[in-house]
């Protein structure tokens, strides 16, 4: 595998992607992966517009048809020239895996496989081939660091010609990170508030983005972990009525079952109790949060954890994937989970 780590992207996608044919984006943040293969998609020459050279798959068409993707691969275009096969999947599937397998040590072809993937672990899946794999060019999409941040707060305000203060850059990054897409949002909305003004300072950024929609993802993600449902109702219509993408949501609530995981095997490793995990493991939680993390603890077996962040990840890009159904989608599995949590609650009080 040639890993192209975040902070070579740019560099790597104006320089070096026309020796690769295969790519394979993957990573917990949603909008980052989707942001980076459309940059490929775009590097490609493909027109968009063109469905003959412009082939998209997604999970369903790979279950109807196991050997589709090195079928499109292998295909010449009907009226010639390159072709982009563009797989949107968890990256899981076995049709994907075997194809990727397959093409990874055959001779190059002229088309272009572009796989946009979850949050595959490492030895699993798409990933686990493309490691072994010379020809593929893997691209992991993590949360972005500050650095990452700022690039991206100064890119998009240098192109409205503004300037932002101190105080007012530290606010803005406090409200930011998670997903690409979204913080590339909230900054070009402020910028268009500030649009002609020469600069930014604090204030602004209070009046325009506030933290109101942090603490509601935040409120969501507690009352799917404590099962409740009335609270999740209201804190689900907060983040809807502040304009907020819902996904976020998703993807806070995949960090909160990551952290549990990884507290869960060490409770089980060392038959300890939720109470000492938390002292360990649990320290950069927030002290209002951590009795509902070690609820959690208690109800949620390692299997069930891993169940949920499988359906959860799975779920993340069908909201890419059906933007226009996003909100019931996710509002569907956060329910879900819920009403899971609340009856596992029940039971440890029989």
């Amino acid at each position: 595998m040639v890993e192209i780590k975040s902070h070579e992207f740019d560099r790597f996608s104006k320089t070096t992607i026309s020796s690769y044919r295969i790519f394979l984006v993957y990573g917990p943040d949603r909008g980052l992966v989707s942001e980076r293969a459309a940059i490929i998609a775009a590097k490609s020459g493909v027109s968009a517009d063109d469905p003959f050279a412009m082939v998209k798959l997604d999970s369903s068409d790979l279950a109807g048809d196991p050997g589709r993707v090195a079928d499109e691969v292998g295909a010449f275009g009907l009226f010639g020239g390159r072709k982009l096969i563009w797989v949107r999947a968890s990256g899981t599937e076995k049709p994907l895996v075997e194809a990727l397998q397959a093409l990874a040590n055959a001779t190059p072809s002229e088309n272009i496989l572009l796989i946009e993937a979850g949050d595959v672990k490492k030895g699993a899946g798409v990933r686990k081939v493309a490691e072994t794999a010379n020809s593929v060019a893997a691209i992991p999409c993590y949360a972005d660091d500050a650095r990452a941040m700022n690039a991206l707060i100064d890119d998009e305000l240098q192109a409205e010609n503004l300037t932002i203060t101190s105080a007012a850059r530290e606010r803005l990054l406090e409200a930011l990170g998670g997903d690409r897409i979204a913080s590339r949002g909230e900054i070009r909305k402020l910028a268009l508030y500030r649009r002609g003004q020469g600069t930014i300072d604090e204030q602004h950024v209070v009046d325009i983005i506030g933290d109101a929609s942090a603490v509601s993802t935040d409120d969501a993600v507690d009352a799917v972990l404590d099962g409740d449902v009335e609270r999740l109702n209201l804190a689900f219509a907060k983040v809807v009525a502040s304009k907020t993408p819902v996904f976020l949501i998703l993807q806070s609530c995949l960090r909160q079952f990551q952290t549990l995981d990884l507290m869960r095997s060490e409770m089980d490793d060392k038959n300890a109790q939720p109470a000492q995990i938390m002292q360990t493991l649990g320290r950069h939680i927030h002290f209002r949060r951590k009795p509902i993390m070690e609820r959690a603890l208690r109800r949620w077996s390692s299997q069930m954890i891993a169940r949920e962040s499988a359906r959860i990840q799975t779920t993340i890009l069908q909201t890419r994937q059906r933007q226009s159904l996003e909100d019931s989608i996710a509002f569907h599995l956060l329910m879900s989970i819920t009403l899971q949590s609340a009856r596992q609650a029940a039971v440890g009080r029989r």
